[in-house]
């Protein structure tokens, strides 16, 4: 099946699957099938099996799955073996906290640099990384020739920098700005992370009889937003 015409629920599926795999690969698991699978992680086996086979033949007939396998060919399929050289936009409190706690290496991405405007923080080391002023992004990216960026600063900032990055070569985005990248970049690859839709959402959650029940994911396509 060609790449553009998989669902984005299926690729949204993926990150999970990689994750539950690899829990099992830490538990001492070598194989399991795709009912064993569906009962772990809340799905179905047939879910399982055509979300799967979107991309290929990875189960055997009354084997299963073998774990470290198939935790292997979705990390190749999410490129999680890439490490494309991110950079990271606004220091505060968010952007550290993601510098830090984040495996960046892990994800698929490598953090190569960071930076900020605020005087207080340039020069610290987080990440790994040294925080530089903006001034120095442009020719940081000649040089260094990044892919993606985290943005961690205010919307209000967002367009500029956007701009910047874009004239620089990035055309990925980790978007924590609230600022819609596509209504001038259409072609860049944006993933959207509203932290307070989340926290709402749980509020809905907690307070509404349907929340509490549940209601069935009917699988449709996303936006690529993210709460």
């Amino acid at each position: 099946m060609a790449k553009g015409a998989i669902s984005g629920s299926v690729i949204r599926r993926l990150p999970r699957y990689y994750r539950f795999l690899g829990e099992l690969e830490s538990n001492g698991y070598t194989r399991i099938s795709s009912r064993e699978l569906a009962e772990k992680m809340g799905l179905t086996a047939s879910q399982i099996r055509q979300d799967l086979n979107c991309f290929g033949e990875f189960g055997q007939q009354g084997y299963g799955y073998n774990v470290t396998a198939l935790k292997g060919e979705i990390a190749r399929i999410l490129g999680i073996d890439k490490h494309t050289p991110m950079i990271l936009i606004g220091a505060g409190n968010l952007g550290k906290a993601l510098a830090m706690q984040i495996d960046f290496e892990g994800k698929g991405f490598s953090l190569i640099g960071a930076f900020d405007i605020k005087p207080s923080v340039i020069g610290e080391r987080i990440g790994g990384v040294e925080v530089m002023h903006t001034d120095r992004l442009e020719a940081f990216c000649r040089e260094h020739s990044p892919a993606a960026a985290i943005l961690c600063v205010p919307r209000s900032a967002a367009a500029q920098i956007a701009d910047r990055l874009i004239e620089c070569g990035v055309r990925a985005f980790w978007n924590f700005s609230h600022y819609d990248l596509r209504l001038e970049h259409r072609d860049a690859v944006v993933e959207n992370v509203h932290l307070v839709d989340s926290l709402i959402t749980l509020s809905y959650a907690v307070n509404s009889e349907v929340g509490r029940d549940g209601c069935e994911e009917t699988g449709g396509e996303d936006n690529g937003e993210r709460s």
